[in-house]
């Protein structure tokens, strides 16, 4: 038994030999630490990535909601100028402002002749196409005049001095269309 125990002694001198004789910590600090920078780094950059894109969704929502209004607004005065521009809406402001309708136009031709026969705009009372509807819940009382109707300009020639003249007079515009 003396061999085998010097031959155990002698393999566990060789093994004894081979392992590190100091701690064996000193050899994986280094590893341990960067294993957990890696891992703290790796969190920490998901972290602000994912704050960045939070923050470009909510800016995006903002961004949708406003173009969301502005589309908004612009359809609702696309609805004002198109209500505007009607030929009847047209031709109540004209009458409002005093315009009347023109004659038969006469134009001239690149050579310099007239074609046509120009005629003078005068205001003929005509009936518009759309009048606003009396109020019936406000009576007259008998005795006093009645509310005046809507008034027309006179068909009174303009003076020779004025700058108005039938070239320059107002015509009846003709319809639009609005490309839809």
């Amino acid at each position: 038994m003396t061999r085998t125990a010097e031959q155990a002694k002698g393999r566990a001198g060789r093994l004894a030999r081979l392992m590190p004789s100091g701690p064996s910590t000193a050899a994986r600090t280094p590893f341990v630490l960067l294993v957990v920078l890696l891992l703290a780094g790796g969190l920490i950059s998901l972290l602000l990535l994912n704050s960045a894109l939070n923050e470009g969704s909510f800016r995006l929502s903002k961004l949708k909601r406003e173009t969301t209004e502005l589309t908004d607004e612009q359809q609702a005065l696309q609805r004002d100028v198109d209500s505007y521009s009607e030929p009847d809406a047209l031709e109540r402001r004209a009458r409002e402002l005093g315009m009347v309708p023109g004659g038969s136009p006469a134009f001239l031709n690149p050579d310099g002749t007239v074609s046509g026969v120009p005629e003078r705009a005068t205001a003929q009372p005509s009936t518009p196409t759309a009048l606003p509807a009396p109020e019936a819940s406000v009576p007259v009382p008998t005795g006093q005049p009645s509310p005046p109707g809507p008034t027309f300009p006179s068909a009174s020639p303009a003076p020779s001095d004025s700058p108005v003249t039938p070239s320059t007079a107002a015509t009846t515009p003709a319809p639009t269309t609005t490309g839809r």
